[in-house]
């Protein structure tokens, strides 16, 4: 088998990440990283992999062996160690009666990048694996506060922004995670209506792991002065993927998707974006361009893409939707 380089092989690789002795990670073209997929079953069905992928994304059973084998025989050995660790800690400290808690997974990106069919394709490759984990996924849309509290505070053209998010809420549910509870309730979100479903839950009954999907879930936030304890989401996290692209692909991706949105879901009379499906092609674009510009946008500059160099892992996705590069970081 080829070496895996870790150096850059082409300028644009991951800008902003340097191929050097300093760089924290490691750098494979997916070429190198398809080989560590060793002798990983394909245990989904073309059919499957179509019902998992989000709309315009082309992902399909060659990019699931390329790609999302090898990370998830990469998952599933850090699941294992993490198991390893905890026993001998058990053993340690004699204890006895502790439950081991989930092995939390955290998928950060950008709108239109593909957080969502990563993580339903890794939740479904899991779970799969011979010792037969229970895998959950939850995504960060239902902790966010209600389009009723976004108006009142004036933000609901920020709705995906850090401050448009419940945190308090994120941080209690993550917290019971990691301490074992059962039946921990994670609210619920309709895209179809674009708010969330107050009355609506899914309950997450203590699973091997829980992949946790969102825009901003390896936000940081300011020191305290004082030096309190104060969490934040990606404390929780035992690893963490960032989805990536190239600014100007991303832009072309969302308003791709929101063109289709017109001729599919936005054509629901339930759908909160209707109006949208009635008016013309051009109409439609310029307000497409004005919702990458003047929130998407501003978001991934301001918020999104400052978090990437906090990934264990990075998937850089080319002009064809489909991953070219990864970076993972170095022990």
């Amino acid at each position: 088998m080829k070496k895996a380089s870790t150096k850059l092989e082409a300028p644009e690789m991951l800008d902003h990440f340097q191929a050097n002795d300093y760089s924290p990670y490691h750098f494979f073209s997916s070429e190198e990283w398809a080989h560590f997929r060793a002798d990983t079953p394909l245990t989904l069905t073309a059919d499957e992999v179509h019902r998992l992928r989000s709309i315009n994304d082309p992902i399909d059973l060659n990019e699931v062996r390329r790609i999302y084998l090898s990370l998830s025989r990469l998952l599933s050995s850090h699941v294992e160690a993490s198991q390893l660790l905890f026993e001998q800690r058990n053993r340690f400290l004699s204890l006895s009666d502790i439950t081991k808690t989930p092995f939390v997974i955290g998928i950060a990106g950008s709108v239109a990048v593909g957080k969502s069919t990563t993580a339903r394709v890794l939740k479904e490759l899991l779970a799969r694996w011979p010792s037969s984990p229970k895998v959950d996924l939850v995504t960060t849309d239902g902790f966010l506060h209600s389009n009723a509290t976004l108006v009142r505070e004036g933000i609901l053209n920020r709705k995906g922004f850090p401050e448009s998010y419940d945190t308090g809420a994120l941080l209690r549910f993550l917290s019971a995670i990691k301490a074992g509870l059962p039946n921990v309730k994670a609210p619920s979100y309709s895209h179809l209506i674009y708010d969330v479903l107050p009355d609506e839950y899914k309950i997450i009954d203590r699973p091997d792991i829980l992949i946790f999907e969102g825009i901003n879930v390896l936000q940081s936030r300011d020191l305290p002065a004082d030096g309190k304890i104060v969490p934040i989401v990606s404390d929780f996290f035992d690893f963490s993927i960032y989805i990536d692209a190239d600014e100007n692909l991303i832009h072309r991706w969302y308003v791709d998707r929101f063109m289709k949105l017109r001729e599919t879901a936005f054509r629901d009379p339930t759908s909160y974006f209707k109006r949208y499906a009635a008016i013309g092609e051009e109409e439609a674009l310029t307000i497409a361009e004005g919702l990458w510009v003047n929130t998407n946008l501003k978001n991934l500059r301001e918020n999104i893409l400052p978090t990437r160099p906090r990934a264990d892992l990075i998937l850089q996705k080319g002009e064809n939707h489909l991953v070219e590069k990864v970076a993972l970081r170095k022990l």
